[in-house]
């Protein structure tokens, strides 16, 4: 692979995996465009670039205003597309919401590609999410899409979006299915983003970590730099043998493993367990973890980090940093009162 030279349009690049994507890209050197409109709930954290910042270009609009984006995207080689809300819960609690930034957002960026982008390689930030309790384990992609919450059906229309393009011939589009990514540049002072993040915050600010249920439920958590590295080879693979590729971590996990590798990285208390809130218990998927022997056979893509060393290197980086991502977030609630201001600010894009 080789991005330098390379013109690269990174959405929802102030963000946690859209950061390190657009850093890994810098230092390749690659000419990056960042697109971010900083919505509140989202991620988007200026810090997360700092060490590229004066070899970045930031465009701070969101990717539904298609004006502000024509000449960037003309000029642009391959797109990897990661804007976008990630909370389940709160998808729950503002569907709306989630809609107009999941699936109406992601349709008008679409239409702008095809309109100043027509056949552009992109790459899309999907999840998981959209399976959702899996019916047998790993999950591969042949698993039926059944997600159980708005932000699932919402990243499933907007994976279908770019795949109907896809077959038209006005994009070239691959979908990456993200298991739980973890790793420096998440955004702790955010609730509702998941347990990875909330373990996490717990942990830096002396808390005690907390399990929902009898921590039996399997996860394979992924470190960002694998997940970069996942996107960087689906930007570049000609041709693409697939259009969508499961993406996790190495190793199946109990969430008591993980919590119990945390603290101990952390040199922490041992977790505590709790009963599962009932808002959190209707959309929990039980055990799930990823077959990604597809994107190994087709984009020799293996993951690397194991989650003992993966969680090690994360908590280093947030002590050197912890003011950056803590600020106002000593008791986080999942409230986003702030949803009702961005809907009116979006709604001249609805279609």
């Amino acid at each position: 692979m080789s991005y330098a030279g390379k013109k690269v349009l990174v959405t929802g690049g102030l963000g946690f995996i859209g950061s390190n994507l657009a850093i890994r890209l810098a230092e390749e050197g690659a000419e990056v465009v960042i697109v971010d409109s900083s919505v509140a709930g989202c991620g988007a954290n200026l810090h997360n670039i700092a060490p590229v910042r004066d070899r970045v270009r930031l465009i701070p609009a969101a990717v539904c205003e298609m004006g502000s984006l024509g000449e960037a995207l003309a000029r642009t080689e391959v797109i990897f597309n990661l804007a976008g809300e990630i909370s389940h819960t709160h998808s729950m609690e503002f569907p709306e919401r989630d809609l107009q930034i999941n699936a109406v957002a992601q349709l008008q960026f679409l239409l702008a590609c095809r309109q100043y982008a027509r056949g552009r390689r992109i790459v899309y930030a999907g999840t998981r999410q959209v399976y959702g309790a899996p019916e047998y384990l790993p999950v591969d992609e042949s698993h039926p899409v059944n997600p159980i919450d708005f932000n699932g059906v919402h990243k499933a229309a907007a994976t279908t979006y770019h795949l109907l393009m896809s077959r038209s011939g006005d994009l070239d589009a691959v979908v990456l299915r993200l298991t739980n990514v973890y790793g420096p540049r998440m955004a702790l002072n955010i609730p509702c983003q998941g347990f990875l993040s909330n373990f996490l915050r717990r942990l830096l600010l002396g808390q005690t970590v907390e399990i929902y249920g009898d921590g039996n439920q399997l996860r394979d958590p992924m470190f960002v730099d694998d997940a970069v590295e996942a996107f960087l080879r689906a930007g570049e693979a000609q041709p693409l043998p697939a259009r969508i590729y499961n993406v996790g971590g190495p190793e199946a996990l109990s969430l008591a493993e993980v919590a119990s590798l945390a603290v101990a990285a952390a040199g922490a208390p041992g977790p505590v367990y709790r009963p599962f809130p009932e808002h959190q218990k209707a959309i929990d998927i039980g055990s799930y973890y990823t077959d990604w022997t597809r994107i190994q056979r087709e984009l020799g893509w293996v993951p690397q980090m194991r989650f003992a060393e993966g969680i090690r290197r994360t908590i280093e980086y947030y002590r050197r940093e912890l003011p950056h991502y803590l600020a106002s977030a000593a008791d986080p609630t999942c409230d986003l009162p702030e949803h009702i201001g961005f809907r009116r600010r979006l709604r001249y894009h609805a279609l």
